[in-house]
């Protein structure tokens, strides 16, 4: 029997941990729980908002630990799916604040969506589910 999974926390490779954790801290309203180390420059941060959790990682450092990272993009195709209360307001708020990269709209699979960038061209999607 397979292990059960009981967790998921993305681990972002970042160019600047302080500027993103100052992204998800000051624009997203995510906390900072810790970093290695205690004072910048940081190598690492933790971010999170209610059961969210998101870990910042230096590149020089997660080139160390996964070497094949080294020769990949920081970035790219990776979509944060983030359900929200309140979508309207948590657009009206961000969109000025953001790069909107899906615009706000309802999907014919139920939901409410946007999609903006991270400093370092992560998607992250904000969605509710639409109601009736």
């Amino acid at each position: 029997m397979p292990s059960e999974l009981t967790k998921l926390t993305p681990n972002l490779v970042v160019s600047n941990v302080e500027r993103s954790a100052a992204f998800y801290r000051d624009v997203l309203g995510f906390t900072m729980q810790m970093t290695v180390p205690d004072a910048a420059p940081y190598a690492f941060a933790m971010m999170t908002s209610g059961s969210i959790e998101v870990f910042l990682n230096a590149a020089e450092a997660a080139y160390e630990e996964y070497p094949s990272f080294k020769n990949l993009a920081i970035g790219g195709t990776l979509t944060l799916f983030m359900e929200v209360t309140e979508i309207e307001a948590a657009y009206a708020r961000l969109a000025p604040l953001v790069k909107v990269v899906m615009p706000f709209e309802k999907k014919w699979y139920g939901m409410t969506e946007f999609a903006f960038l991270d400093p370092d061209g992560y998607i992250i999607t904000y969605a509710q589910r639409t109601k009736d």
